[in-house]
């Protein structure tokens, strides 16, 4: 992963969501996979990594209405791709039900139908709530979309390492904090209810 200063794993995400952890608007990512549990905790496979944008299998109608401006449409992944932010993951929450997550809607920018996608996909495996913070990259590295990076998987190792030292927070550490919180209280709440 890198000494602390610089990081060598990519993770997958539509660039439309990368630019919405970018600018603080949304603070998780919904995952299968990748997360096992250790002594009671869960863990994933990377605690800190780089953003890695895609963009084929984006769906405009799965994301709010607020974010089609950055939309982009492609046949294609691009041949080059900038790396402009990291993610270190805080906690990591097995979501139960739909309602878990109903109940964070205006935490995000998806819309039902990408909801439903992500607990139908696989559904013997369960799906997790990532909470990152993000950190904006001192400066966007660009580097070559090579087939290494191709296909369906969600963790990337890259090429070359990303310095990460000097980067700036997304969001100031009080308000992630104050987000984090509001977060991980509506999801017990949520789960609180559902089990009445």
């Amino acid at each position: 992963m890198g000494d602390g200063s610089t990081l060598r794993t990519g993770l997958k995400e539509w660039s439309t969501v990368c630019r919405s952890l970018e600018r603080g608007r949304q603070i998780f990512l919904l995952r299968k996979g990748g997360i096992y549990e250790s002594a009671g905790e869960f863990e994933v496979e990377h605690r800190r990594f780089v953003l890695f944008r895609t963009y084929v299998h984006q769906k405009r109608e799965m994301l709010k209405p607020e974010v089609h401006g950055d939309f982009e449409p492609r046949a294609a992944e691009p041949e080059r791709v900038e790396l402009r932010c990291w993610c270190e993951v805080s906690d990591i929450v097995e979501v139960r039900s739909r309602e878990r997550v109903d109940a964070l809607g205006a935490e995000h920018v998806w819309t039902p139908p990408l909801i439903v996608m992500r607990f139908n996909y696989r559904p013997e495996n369960p799906l997790y709530l990532l909470v990152v913070r993000t950190f904006l990259l001192h400066e966007p590295v660009t580097i070559e979309n090579t087939i290494a990076y191709a296909g369906c998987k969600s963790w990337v190792p890259l090429e070359r390492a990303v310095d990460v030292s000097d980067s700036r927070a997304a969001l100031p550490h009080d308000d992630f904090a104050r987000r984090r919180g509001r977060v991980l209280e509506t999801l017990a709440c949520a789960s609180k209810a559902g089990a009445r």
